[in-house]
């Protein structure tokens, strides 16, 4: 199954160090067993556009939607044959001890598009 990580600043974690919160070695251990589908960092939430219709308008708005002082850094993607596994994984990552760590299975849609050519 797959999962999608969000990793989250947090206030109360701790402090971030260097030498104790490398994300390489997180990566090089995802891969090696086949879970690691791919991920990365996200620009800061400054940089963020929101995007909404209302009443038929497109209202595009500087910023992130929500307000808060957390923020979403960055996502990965699993495979992991249930929850469990994904939590152990996602417990190793950097991001789990000095911010936080959401897991959400991916729900598919499972359309059909037919053939894309």
């Amino acid at each position: 199954m797959q999962y999608l990580l969000l990793f989250a600043t947090a206030e109360d974690g701790d402090p971030y160090v260097a030498e104790e919160d490398d994300i390489v070695q997180w990566v090089q251990h995802t891969r090696s067993i086949g879970a690691d589908l791919g991920g990365e960092r996200l620009r800061p939430p400054e940089d963020a556009t929101t995007v909404t219709r209302r009443g038929g308008r497109t209202i595009v708005t500087d910023g992130p939607f929500t307000e808060s002082k957390e923020w979403i850094a960055g996502y990965g993607i699993l495979e992991a044959a249930d929850l469990d596994a994904a939590i152990e994984l996602a417990s190793r990552h950097p991001m789990a001890r000095y911010g936080q760590v959401e897991i959400r299975p991916v729900w598919s849609l499972n359309l059909d598009l037919g053939d894309a050519s």
